[in-house]
């Protein structure tokens, strides 16, 4: 395991061309080709980019604070289940557990039975909400949906907030990636301060009515 203090490197892909808009053709095609399941990647980010009319012009129109001020980041955020992932496959099941008060989903293989007492219906609305939830959530808790490194705090504790409305900034893989509210309500149970670390599935505050 990497700790958030290193450098997330595990993989690097390389794509060579007689010209830029051959390389970034080969680039787009092998993005869309690679593959690695299980955590969350930089390959969404990378997809993005270099299908940009910003990246791909010609004079280059990227610069430094490019991904603030001028990205459209409209990446689903990594919520554990892969986008082609059959819903009826049996091999992994979303499950609600409540530890400490606090209700998190979790993501387990089918085979530990741990749904086997929860109602045939109910199964699959647990996996559609994971698909759809965008950041990750369960009920009032809004998750960091990947490890990282707190860079901006924008609420404070008992703040009012819209769904939608910017939470924290994380950074990871040398990328920020905002983090927003998943309902409207009041913040509360706020555990997140600028220059703090924080793991996958880590809850960042509960949002309540």
């Amino acid at each position: 395991m990497i700790g958030p203090a290193w450098d997330s490197l595990l993989a690097k892909l390389i794509v060579t061309g007689a010209s830029r808009e051959q390389a970034l053709q080969r680039a787009a095609r092998a993005l869309a080709e690679f593959q690695v399941e299980g955590m969350a990647t930089a390959i969404p980010f990378h997809q993005a980019v270099v299908t940009d009319p910003a990246f791909t012009s010609d004079p280059f129109r990227i610069h430094t604070r490019w991904i603030e001020t001028e990205f459209d980041n409209t990446i689903t955020p990594f919520t554990g289940v892969t986008p082609d992932e059959d819903e009826e496959t049996p091999g992994r099941e979303t499950v609600v557990v409540e530890v400490g008060g606090k209700r998190l989903e979790v993501t387990l293989p089918a085979s530990l039975g741990a749904v086997a007492a929860a109602p045939a219906t109910a199964r699959p609305k647990q996996r559609r909400a994971a698909r759809k939830s965008g950041p990750a959530v369960s009920g009032d808790a809004l998750m960091s949906p990947m490890q990282g490194t707190i860079v901006k705090v924008a609420v404070a504790d008992g703040q009012e907030v819209q769904e939608g409305d910017l939470v924290i900034v994380l950074e990871a893989m040398k990328m920020e990636q905002p983090l927003n509210a998943h309902r409207s309500g009041t913040v509360k149970d706020l555990a997140a301060e600028v220059g703090a670390s924080v793991s996958s599935g880590a809850v960042i505050c509960t949002i309540k009515d």
